[in-house]
Formats: structure tokens, C-alpha cells, sequence
């Protein structure tokens, strides 16, 4: 017998994640060797592009991760779009995360009304394809090699 609770407990969210981390990694070989290394750790990875007032024009928010670059956020002030600001935060994101943090990947996800095509233009490819999340759109989780 088991009483359900629900609401929000953060060290109940802290242990719940330090015990399904130790059982994946007791699972998984692959996890198990990367315990210890630098490879172990979500490393955050943020470029910001401001203007001549120094006020936000685009920026891109992800981490690293087991050689897995793994974009959050990629986004351009209207004002900006079509100028190669977004093609630039991405290509030197991708650079970072080969040249100073060993990435050989790197994935993210877009919606269809977003920018799957912009992705697809600079090497990614589509590996999942979720309809109807949330309703009426499509999300997509792309992911290229990086060197």
C-alpha cells in the first residue's frame, strides 16, 4: 500500500534524480565510464549579441554535455532576422562546443512554425518528429556532427 502525494518538494526531486542517475549509471557502461570525467557535467553554454545601445539582439542558451552540444535556445530580435546573426550565433556555438569542449554532436528542438528549415540549411537533420505536441504543431529534435 502506498500513499500518493503530489506537489512540488525539492529534495524529493533531489533524490528521486540522485537515485535514477546511480541506477542508470550501475545500468549503463557507457554512463558508468563517464563518471569522474569532465564529460560527466552539464556545462552551460550562452552567447549574446547586442547592438550599438547594447540592448539584446539575439542570443543562444544551451549546454554541453557527454560530447553533446545541445542548443535550448536560439533566438533574433525581429529587427536582426535575415541578417546572419542567428546562422552566426549557432556556427560559433558549434565551434565552442568542438574546438574547447571535445563535442562531436549537436541536437535541439523547433516547432514547424519556428525554424526546421534554418537547421536543415545548416546541417541538421531531422531524427524525431512529435505531432500534435502541443496541438495543431509539430515539434521536431534535429541533430548534426560537428568537425
Amino acid at each position: 500500500m502506498f500513499r500518493i502525494e503530489t506537489g512540488v518538494d525539492r529534495e524529493f526531486g533531489k533524490l528521486l534524480r540522485s537515485r535514477l542517475r546511480d541506477a542508470n549509471t550501475a545500468a549503463s557502461p557507457v554512463l558508468r565510464a563517464l563518471r569522474g570525467t569532465p564529460g560527466e557535467r552539464e556545462l552551460p553554454l550562452q552567447l549574446w549579441a547586442l547592438d550599438e545601445r547594447d540592448e539584446l539582439a539575439g542570443g543562444l542558451v544551451g549546454h554541453t554535455w557527454a560530447t553533446w552540444l545541445h542548443v535550448t535556445y536560439l533566438w533574433v530580435d525581429g529587427p536582426h532576422r535575415g541578417t546572419g546573426l542567428g546562422s552566426h550565433l549557432l556556427s560559433r556555438a558549434e565551434q565552442l562546443a568542438h574546438v574547447e569542449r571535445d563535442c562531436r554532436h549537436s541536437r535541439l528542438e523547433t516547432w514547424d512554425f519556428q525554424a526546421p528549415e534554418f537547421y536543415k540549411k545548416r546541417g541538421y537533420e531531422v531524427v524525431c518528429e512529435i505531432p500534435d505536441y502541443p496541438p495543431g504543431v509539430t515539434e521536431y529534435t534535429l541533430t548534426k556532427r560537428l568537425g
